[in-house]
C-alpha cells in the first residue's frame, strides 16, 4: 500500500519496521479527539479561504460519517497506516474522495497529535476530578457518622494519642482535596492549543489559530511553535499529580488492610469489595485495597518512564515522543478504575466502634495528658515526662493501665496528683482537650466537616463550569 508520505521513498517500508513504529494499536483511543480537532481545523481552512468552503463542508460531513462508523465499530484500523491520524485520513478519502486530502493543509502530524492529547487529557482531568470528589464525599459521610467514635492515633504504627475517627478520615479528605486541586490547576496548562505550529516552525498558510482555539474551547494557543510540538509537560504534570493521588489512596488502602485484620478489627469491608481463598474457606481478603496499593507502582513507573524519554531530547519532535501515550492512557485507566471502586468501598465500610473504644481503653495513649496535668501544677515538662515514663513502666510490670491505678499509686510517683487525674484520663476528655484549630476535639472536627463541605461545593462549581 502506498504511504500518504511515500513520495520521497523508492522502496516500501519493511514489515517489521511498520509493526515496530506503528502506534495505531494504542493511539486509536484518540479517534474522537482527532476528529474533533480536524473538524475545527477544516472549519478554519474554509473560513480563511485556504480551501473552498464547499470542500470544507464536504470534509466536515465526511469526518462525521467516519466518526459514526468508528463509534459503531465499523472501521478497521491498519498498522500499515501507522497511526490514528493516517488511518482516519485514509477512511475520510475513501468516504469523500480526493478532496479529503485537503484536510491536512496547514498542519503536521506533530501539532495534530499534540492537540489530540491536549483534548484527551482535558476531558479526563475533569472526569477524574469528579471521581476524587466522590471519594471525598464518601469519607465525609463516614466522618459525619463518627464524630464521637474514638480510636488510637498512631505514630511509628505504635499507639500514640486517642483521636476521633472522624478526624482521621478528614485527614484523607484534605489529602484528596490537594489532589483535586492539582488536577484542576493542571487544566490551565492542558487547555492550550498547539495546532498551527506545523511540524516545528509554523505554516506558510494564513491560518487563524485563535479561531481554532475558540472552536475547541481552549483558553489560548502556544506562543512558540517549537515548544508547541515538543512540550509534554502537561502530561508529566498529570502523571506527577496522579502518582501523588495514588500514593494517598495506597496509604488509605494500607490502613484498610490493617484495620480489617483480626489483630485490629476496627472495620469490616463489604463483601462486594473482598474475595475469598481457594483453599481456606474462612478467609475474607481485602483484595481491592491490596490491588490499588499494588497498582500505585505502575503509575509511578509511567511518570518515570516519560521523564526518562524526554530527558535528552533536542527540539523539536522526535519519534521517541511516541512513547508518551501508553503510560498516559494506562494511568488514566488505573486511576479511573481505582477511584470508581474507592468511593463505594468507603461508603459501605462498617466501623466497629466498640473495638476501637476497647483499644483506646487498653493502651497508654492518654499518658501525655498526665504530663500536661503535672505541668499545670507547676512541674517542668521534662520532669513530668520522666514521672509519667516511670508510671507507665510500673503499669506494664503490674499488668495495669493508667485508669486502673489508685490515687495512692499515682502519688507514689508525684505528690502533685489528685482526684482530678481520673477525669483528665478519660478518652473523651483527652480528645476534647485538643481544642485548637485543626485538632481532634469534637468542636474542631465539626468545624472541619463544615469547611470540607464548603470546599467540595467549590469543586462542584469548577466541574459544572467544564462539563
Amino acid at each position: 500500500m502506498n504511504k500518504l508520505w511515500g513520495g520521497r521513498f523508492t522502496k516500501p517500508t519493511d514489515r517489521l519496521v511498520e509493526e515496530y513504529t506503528a502506534s495505531i494499536n494504542f493511539d486509536k483511543a484518540l479517534a474522537e479527539e482527532d476528529i474533533q480537532g480536524s473538524l475545527a481545523h477544516v472549519a478554519m481552512l474554509g473560513k480563511c479561504g485556504i480551501i473552498p468552503q464547499e470542500d470544507a463542508d464536504t470534509i466536515a460531513e465526511g469526518l462525521i460519517k467516519v466518526l459514526h462508523k468508528i463509534e459503531a465499530g465499523q472501521v478497521e484500523f491498519s498498522v500499515s497506516d501507522e497511526d490514528i491520524h493516517m488511518n482516519i485520513e485514509k477512511h475520510l478519502i475513501e468516504e469523500v474522495g480526493p478532496v479529503g486530502g485537503k484536510l491536512h493543509t496547514g498542519r503536521s502530524r506533530n501539532d495534530q497529535v499534540a492537540t489530540d492529547m491536549h483534548l484527551y487529557l482535558r476531558s479526563r482531568v475533569v472526569e477524574l476530578t469528579g471521581l476524587v470528589q466522590a471519594v471525598q464525599q464518601a469519607l465525609l459521610d463516614q466522618a459525619k457518622q463518627h464524630t464521637d467514635t474514638i480510636l488510637p492515633g498512631y505514630t511509628h504504627l505504635q499507639r500514640a494519642q486517642p483521636i476521633l475517627f472522624a478526624h482521621h478520615l478528614l485527614a484523607y479528605v484534605s489529602m484528596f482535596q490537594r489532589d483535586a486541586e492539582r488536577l484542576m490547576d493542571s487544566y490551565k496548562r492542558i487547555n492550550i492549543l498547539p495546532l498551527g505550529a506545523g511540524a516545528l516552525a509554523g505554516t506558510t498558510f494564513p491560518i487563524d489559530r485563535h479561531f481554532v482555539a475558540e472552536q475547541l474551547g481552549f483558553d489560548g494557543v502556544y506562543e512558540n511553535s517549537l515548544d508547541a510540538v515538543s512540550d509534554r509537560d502537561f502530561i508529566l504534570e498529570f502523571l506527577a499529580g496522579a502518582s501523588i493521588l495514588m500514593m494517598h489512596m495506597s496509604r488509605l488502602c494500607e490502613e484498610m488492610v490493617l484495620w480489617s485484620s483480626t489483630e485490629f478489627g476496627f472495620v469490616e469491608l463489604d463483601d462486594a469489595f473482598c474475595t475469598g481463598s481457594s483453599i481456606m474457606p474462612q478467609k475474607k481478603n481485602p483484595d481491592v485495597a491490596e490491588l490499588v496499593r499494588g497498582k500505585t507502582g505502575r503509575v509511578y513507573g509511567n511518570l518515570m518512564g516519560l521523564l526518562t524519554v524526554l530527558k535528552s531530547l533536542p527540539l523539536a519532535y522526535n519519534k521517541d515522543m511516541q512513547e508518551d501515550k501508553e503510560g498516559m492512557f494506562d494511568t488514566v485507566a488505573t486511576l479511573d478504575g481505582a477511584l470508581r471502586l474507592f468511593a463505594p468501598m468507603i461508603a459501605t465500610m462498617k466501623v466497629r466502634t466498640g473495638r476501637m473504644r476497647e483499644a483506646v481503653n487498653k493502651d497508654f495513649s492518654n499518658a501525655t495528658d498526665i504530663a500536661d496535668f503535672l505541668v499545670g501544677k507547676g512541674l517542668p515538662f521534662r520532669q513530668a515526662h520522666e514521672v509519667i515514663g516511670k508510671t507507665v513502666l510500673y503499669c506494664i510490670e503490674n499488668g495495669k493501665y493508667l485508669l486502673d491505678l489508685s490515687l495512692d499509686e499515682f502519688k507514689s510517683f508525684s505528690d502533685l496528683f489528685d482526684e482530678k487525674i481520673y477525669a483528665v484520663l478519660q478518652p473523651e476528655n483527652v480528645v476534647n482537650a485538643r481544642n485548637v484549630y485543626g485538632g481532634t476535639a469534637a468542636p474542631q472536627v465539626e468545624a472541619a466537616i463544615g469547611r470540607a463541605e464548603t470546599t467540595l461545593g467549590w469543586t462542584t462549581d469548577w466541574l459544572n463550569g467544564r462539563l
